[in-house]
Formats: structure tokens, sequence, C-alpha cells
């Protein structure tokens, strides 16, 4: 079982010699991915070293106990010991993105129900914040557009974080689709339940180097920021708007007072923008064994749905149903991600087997 890994540990050796190169650490881009090639693939070289290590004892436990039945326990314990560490070789072997170790960006727009689909993507990004700060990830604000009422119109953030089986764009990425919510709205005075939506897209933020964009394909534009942020931010051309001419994609940013520090966080945006239209072109040519239910990459699909009157939260992929919506807004979001998880590992791994 698991031969088919050994390339995996000659990849994982080859890299250790690499590192030890001093050499390496003179080519900044390579030596990134170099090291977090490394760090994906060093949680696979222990469990196959804890695994090929618990079958030599069973089997020499299996041997002595033919002889002495006293080594019977032995057995039954090596044998339980065997279980849990094939599930968990068996979970990190299964195919994964390559994007899973990766910081996320996280984008959230408000759709329909105006004022009242504004305050919930301010919701929405405080839930996405306290479930970070609680996993001792970093959120940076790149770009937002608020609204009278405390809520946005349009925000993204930048999740920075490490530490974890996946990094923030693995472990976030399922959030993407359509958030619905049902609730009676500050605005409403009849005490009626409204029921309004947000768009979230999550897309892995990738570094300059992973990504090519020609400066040619680039139409730059520049315009004064309209969003409160100061005499600086109002009065001076700071804004930067890109649009990408080759995929017609157009990101802006207008949060930083510097016209440098917006198209900066501009480009991080179109990166990670043009990463996430590769993805969803490979997910298109993939089989359908390797396409995942639960990984929605826009906000076409409704995916979740948040019912104040009921305290419920409702994830419509894979019928999650829990009364504690409350406590998820304040960032418990473990138990849905982690369903959400398993649903993804069980469908890549029938992917495997199929």
């Amino acid at each position: 079982m698991f031969d088919n890994a050994q390339p995996l540990i000659d990849e994982f050796r080859d890299l250790e010699k690499q590192l030890a190169d001093p050499d390496l650490h003179s080519d900044m881009a390579r030596s990134r991915k170099v090291g977090r090639r490394y760090a994906a693939l060093r949680p696979i070289v222990e469990g196959i070293d804890a695994f090929r290590r618990l079958t030599e004892d069973r089997e020499a436990a299996a041997e002595l106990a033919a002889d002495d039945p006293s080594f019977a326990d032995e057995v039954a314990d090596l044998d339980a010991q065997l279980e849990v560490a094939t599930a968990k070789l068996t979970r990190l072997l299964a195919p994964r993105d390559p994007n899973d170790d990766a910081d996320a960006l996280v984008e959230i727009k408000s759709g329909e129900g105006g004022d009242e689909s504004a305050l919930f993507a301010g919701d929405l990004l405080r839930m996405y914040t306290r479930y970070a700060e609680d996993l001792g990830w970093k959120v940076e604000v790149l770009d937002s557009q608020d609204t009278d009422l405390g809520g946005y119109k349009s925000v993204t953030v930048a999740v920075k974080g490490g530490g974890h089986e996946f990094g923030p764009y693995g472990r976030l990425k399922f959030e993407g689709g359509v958030h619905r919510v049902q609730r009676v709205p500050v605005t409403e005075s009849q005490g009626r339940i409204h029921t309004s939506a947000a768009g979230v897209l999550v897309m892995p933020d990738v570094e300059a180097d992973e990504v090519e964009i020609n400066e040619d394909d680039l139409r730059i534009d520049v315009f004064r920021s309209s969003g409160p942020g100061g005499q600086g931010v109002n009065t001076t051309d700071s804004a930067v708007r890109i649009t990408h001419l080759p995929s017609g994609v157009v990101v802006s940013c207008q949060n930083e007072r510097s016209q440098l520090q917006n198209r900066e966080s501009a480009m991080r945006m179109l990166r990670a923008r043009l990463t996430q239209i590769a993805e969803v072109q490979a997910a298109a040519a993939a089989s359908d064994a390797r396409k995942s239910q639960v990984r929605t990459v826009d906000r076409s699909e409704r995916i979740r749905t948040y019912n104040f009157p009921e305290n419920r939260i409702t994830d419509h992929r894979i019928g999650y149903k829990a009364h504690n919506l409350d406590a998820v807004l304040q960032g418990a979001l473990t138990p849905l991600l982690d369903a959400l998880a398993e649903q993804d590992l069980a469908e890549r791994l029938a992917g495997v087997g199929g």
C-alpha cells in the first residue's frame, strides 16, 4: 500500500538538497517555490515513514504472537494505530488544489436588497475577520466602497496566515457563491422579514512571479477617490483602475493615499482574478469525477441561507443545518468548513477510485 508515493519521497529528498544549497536563496522566487513545495510534501513523507514503521512493527509482533499469545494485545494496538495512520495518509495523498496553501483574497459585494444587502456584506466581512483572528491570521483591507449605514457595496480583503493543514485559501475557498439572508432589516418599520443577498468570491493570493502579465496588455486609469478617507485621499488622483485587455478583467483600488500603493494592491487583485479564471477553466476541462460539488468558484450559485428569526444557517450544497447563526456570525465557522472539507475530500477520493 502507498508504494506509488515513492516519487513524492524522492522529490522531497531532492528539495532538501536544494534548500541546503546557498545559491538557491539568491533567487527569491525559486527559493519561495521550493520552500512551499517542501512544506507541502513534508507531512506526506512523515506520514509514509510512520505507516512503514508501524507496518514493520506489526509484522514483527504478529510473528512473536504466533509463538507467544501474550503479544496478541500488541498486535491489536498496532492494528489500531495503522488504521489511524492509513486514514491520515489517504487524506494527504488525495489530489488537492495546488493553491490550498496560499493566502487568500476575499471579495464581498452587495446584491439584491439595497442597503440591507450592503449591511449583510458587512456582517460577512466581520464573520470572516473574526474567524481569521481566531486562527491567528491577519486580515488587510485592500479596497472598499462603504455605505452611509455602515455596510459595503464592495470590499476586498487579503487574509494571510498559515500553521494549519491548509492555508487561508484552502480553508476559505468553499465560501465562494451567493449568501442569502432572511431577517427584518433595520430600515423596515413594519417588522417584515426581507430576503437579500451578497456575493462572495475567494481567490488565491499569488506572488507577482507566479502569474505572467504583459504590461502592454494593461490599461491603467487614475481617478479621484470617492469614498471617505480624509483630506489626502479625496483631493488627489490617487485611485487606480486597471483593465486587463485580453480577459476584460477590471480591478480598482482607492483605499490608500498613494497612487503607487493603490496600483500595487490593484495588481495583486488582478493576479488573483487571473489565477481564479485559470482555475475555472481547469475545472471545466476536468472529468466529472474530479469536479467538486461543494467548490463554487464564482458568485452565481446560491450556496447558503442565514435565517435570523430561527437562528439557523443552512448550506444547500451538503444539506448542513445548524441553529447557531449568532455564533457563526461571530466567527464560529469551523464545524461548517470542516463539513464542506470532508465532502470535498470524499469527492476527490471517489475520483481517484474511479
